[in-house]
């Protein structure tokens, strides 16, 4: 099994080392879930459709690392408040090897 390691800052500025498998098809939003970082009900709330902004983050590095936002994500980023240029939403951002060592901050709620 091959896993990454990510950074992850919550809501409260509380910094997270995590480590993720990369052979489980996991998105970010479902390793801050599966981690327990943010209380339950508050990260993912449309499980992962992209379709709200409820699992908003902020690339802190290797933002070039990820893939290109999806048509589907810039729209629902564009509706969203807090919204920086760094933003991305964490269930569409899939754990991969591209992305070890990956520093996020989750947005505020």
């Amino acid at each position: 099994m091959s896993e990454v390691k990510i950074t992850i800052i919550d809501r409260k500025g509380t910094k997270h080392e995590v480590v993720a498998p990369t052979d489980m098809s996991m998105n970010l939003m479902e390793v801050i879930r599966a981690y327990e970082i943010e209380p339950e009900g508050t990260i993912g709330i449309c499980g992962g459709m992209a379709m709200c902004a409820s699992c908003q983050v902020y690339i802190l590095n290797n933002q070039d690392s990820l893939s290109p936002k999806s048509d589907e994500e810039d729209a629902m980023l564009s509706e969203a408040f807090n919204v920086k240029e760094n933003s991305r939403l964490g269930c569409q951002i899939p754990i991969q090897q591209n992305i070890d060592g990956l520093e996020i901050q989750i947005a505020q709620e």
